[in-house]
């Protein structure tokens, strides 16, 4: 038994070269939603940043996301045909992006925002990682909406064929599992601790910025196996797939500043 995938066109509208795709509009949804997050903590005092600094950020994120996203896709999971076609790699419209990427290329424009408008680092990390966690939903459901990204062949009774999926068998909606944990289930849990970390004091800069890193990394990892590994990778360390291998590393540094934040390194309260 299969659910028919509801073949949704890419494309909401074309006019001849022009396009506007559904996977790009959920992420600007998610970014506009991110955007409208931040600026109400800005007006209820929970920031330090300003409107204006928020417009700033804004750039400095969308350069970072595309800039980490791309590097890393190239050189992890492309290398081989970008060193074959290495001028292909500046055709970002064609896909391949990381969100391991995303994330570090998110975190060097952070640092280079914070060293230039005076703010704490972590209180930036803590802002995006709290109001940027409801867009993975839009992120994930654009992935879904493409018909990429799709799972594992399985026999459970949700089961869909992808229109891409070359074998056409029935295979999990991975792109929805990933929508309701990273983007519905985390996020929430990310702002029922924010909440009672400030109602009962200890709360630190870095706390949402750790969270965030552990329970998207555990999150990712254990909904990799249900997602069909990279073609041109496969499997890379014994049954885990690259996607894991990065969450890994993300649960490390996650749990290393975690630790740091409550051992006294950064004791300061957060502001935002």
């Amino acid at each position: 038994m299969v659910i028919p995938y509801p073949r949704i066109p890419p494309a909401i509208v074309s006019i001849g070269p022009i396009a506007i795709r559904w996977y790009s509009v959920m992420y600007v949804v998610g970014y506009v939603l991110g955007y409208r997050l931040v600026l109400r903590r800005i007006d209820t005092g929970r920031s330090s940043l300003c409107s204006a600094d928020l417009d700033n950020l804004i750039w400095y994120l969308v350069a970072g996301m595309l800039i980490g996203a791309r590097l890393v896709y190239i050189l992890v999971y492309g290398r081989a045909e970008y060193s074959a076609h290495p001028w292909e790699g500046f055709a970002v419209w064609r896909g391949g992006l990381s969100f391991h990427g995303a994330i570090a290329g998110m975190t060097v424009a952070i640092v280079i925002f914070t060293r230039r408008y005076r703010h704490s680092i972590l209180e930036v990390t803590d802002l995006v990682a709290l109001c940027g966690a409801p867009g993975l939903f839009f992120g994930r459901l654009g992935n879904f909406i493409n018909g990429e990204l799709y799972g594992r062949p399985t026999n459970v009774p949700w089961a869909m064929i992808f229109p891409a999926d070359p074998l056409h068998v029935p295979r999990h909606p991975s792109q929805l599992y990933e929508a309701f944990a990273e983007g519905v289930l985390l996020s929430a849990l990310l702002w029922w601790i924010d909440g009672l970390a400030r109602a009962r004091g200890y709360n630190r800069r870095g706390l949402m910025t750790a969270l965030f890193l552990v329970g998207y990394a555990i999150a990712r990892f254990s909904l990799e196996f249900t997602r069909q590994p990279d073609a041109q990778l496969g499997l890379v360390v014994g049954p885990l797939s690259m996607g894991q291998v990065l969450s890994t590393i993300m649960l490390a540094v996650g749990l290393a500043l975690l630790g740091a934040i409550y051992r006294g390194r950064d004791e300061s309260a957060a502001g935002g």
